[in-house]
């Protein structure tokens, strides 16, 4: 066991100054030995496989904003379990009883975005009666 602040965050240090020397060492490589073709495609932005068109500049569906709120829940829930996972052992019932309660409640959440179709996107909009009178002129 460490016995000094240093020596705690030692192991830490080590592994920062590896994968910065990993990650350099990649970046110098390909760098160095890649090729260098220009094509105009290459150049282009990627689309999911599919030439861009219109305007970069479009508004997305609410939808999109909900799933990823959801997406940020989880990764949050993911961040809560590792540390309770650690002194789990150290706080024995109180901890198990803790975890449960809070994973209910990010169920509970979950269920409710579920049930509101959040996460259906197979389903458009319906149309609201007052965007399709818009269009009508008298």
């Amino acid at each position: 066991m460490p016995n000094s602040y240093p020596e705690t965050y030692f192991p830490v240090l080590v592994q920062i100054v590896i994968a910065a020397a990993v990650a350099a060492a990649l970046v110098l490589l390909s760098t160095f030995l890649g090729k260098r073709v220009r094509v105009r495609a290459k150049d282009m932005p990627y689309e999911s496989g599919m030439r861009p068109i219109g305007s970069a500049r479009e508004r997305f569906s609410v939808k999109y904003y909900l799933v990823a709120i959801v997406f940020i829940l989880f990764d949050i829930e993911a961040i809560f379990l590792y540390p309770w996972a650690v002194v789990y052992r150290e706080l024995k019932l109180f901890a198990f009883f803790e975890m449960l309660l809070f994973i209910v409640l990010i169920l509970a959440g979950f269920f409710y975005i579920w049930k509101k179709g959040a996460l259906d996107w197979s389903k458009e909009a319906p149309e609201s009666p007052a965007a399709g009178g818009a269009s009508e002129t008298h």
